[in-house]
């Protein structure tokens, strides 16, 4: 296995880490799922593509990165597969929805709708989660383990 890969791979066993990997993914995934498949009363992909390019003007690129990173990101988070990879994804992802959309209503979610926008409280959580992630690995229970162990 050549050493960048199993940079990649290599993970700290440690149960924490599995346990902020799954959170992240478990989280992610139905909003992967809504943009992607139209699951959990989402409009699939055709109509979230329109959205993402022609509502918020996002290169078409973009907008088909942020349905991939969504989807595959958190199943492979869930899973454990190449997850310094794909929380580098959400990190940029995310930092990216901070400056673009969220900054300007300040840092707090529009729980009760009284705001123009979302604030950037859930991205900052999913940032921190990510970064360990790409910090320390998959943790213990991660097919990256597994990979690495051979």
């Amino acid at each position: 296995m050549k050493n960048s890969v199993k940079q990649l791979l290599r993970t700290n066993p440690n149960i924490g880490l599995s346990i902020a990997r799954w959170t992240l993914g478990l989280v992610l995934f139905p909003h992967g799922a809504q943009k992607l498949l139209g699951l959990f009363g989402g409009y699939g992909y055709s109509a979230t593509m329109e959205s993402l390019t022609t509502q918020m003007g996002l290169p078409s690129m973009v907008g088909f990165s942020v349905i991939m990173i969504e989807f595959f990101g958190s199943i492979s988070l869930i899973l454990g597969l190449l997850s310094r990879f794909w929380a580098v994804a959400l990190t940029g992802m995310f930092l990216g929805i901070i400056f673009t959309t969220q900054l300007e209503h300040g840092f707090f979610m529009n729980w009760f709708g009284n705001q123009a926008g979302e604030g950037y409280e859930f991205s900052l959580l999913v940032i921190g989660l990510a970064l360990s992630i790409v910090v320390n690995g998959s943790g213990k229970w991660s097919i990256d383990r597994l990979i690495s162990k051979k």
